[in-house]
């Protein structure tokens, strides 16, 4: 490769500086699925925050019983101390992570102000057919009402992007990727 040639695999709309990409909604959406794609196409890490849950909160949603927010708290946290080292290492870095309220987004983004975040959105319909079909999973369907109760749309404030989860993988993160694009060509932060 030469000088200022990118890998096939990292598309144009690879940021100049690394970036914290939030995709985030209720579980069954494809948080994991479409986060790890995306972070490949753009050359990033990934980072399911699934994976830093306590054993605590693991049980407790294991039984059956919703996190509160007194239980997220310090996962939100370890979420955002992630995130923090992987960009102070020159990293981007995108993370699945249900940041299901407004608060929880605004928590991570203490620790990367320029937090961009993707909506996983889609019928409740089809987000339980895809949950009662996991093979493996620690969140239950009996929870998915009690996640989109608590689930908070992407504000004016925020940045990010709301996506249609109806499709396949690819299209779905086809469509994220054009929103960085746009988003880059307005900030010119990309």
């Amino acid at each position: 490769m030469t000088r200022g040639e990118q890998p096939a695999h990292v598309t144009s709309t690879c940021v100049a500086r690394p970036r914290a990409i939030v995709v985030l909604g209720v579980s069954g959406s494809g948080k994991s699925t479409v986060g790890r794609s995306l972070a490949e196409r753009l050359g990033y890490d990934f980072c399911d925050a699934d994976d830093l849950h306590s054993p605590a909160n693991i049980a407790k949603m294991s039984s059956g019983r919703p996190l509160n927010d007194e239980d997220r708290v310090p996962w939100l946290n370890a979420v955002g101390h992630r995130m923090r080292e992987t960009l102070d290492q020159g990293r981007g870095v995108v993370v699945a992570c249900s940041a299901l309220k407004k608060s929880y987004r605004d928590l991570l983004r203490r620790y990367e102000p320029a937090t961009f975040c993707v909506f996983l959105d889609g019928s409740p319909e089809l987000i339980l057919s895809r949950v009662v079909a996991r093979a493996r999973s620690f969140m239950p369907p009996s929870l998915q009402s009690s996640q989109f109760a608590t689930l908070e749309p992407l504000g004016v404030d925020e940045e990010g992007v709301k996506v249609d989860v109806s499709g396949d993988v690819a299209d779905t993160v086809d469509a994220v990727l054009a929103a960085l694009s746009a988003h880059s060509h307005s900030e010119e932060t990309f």
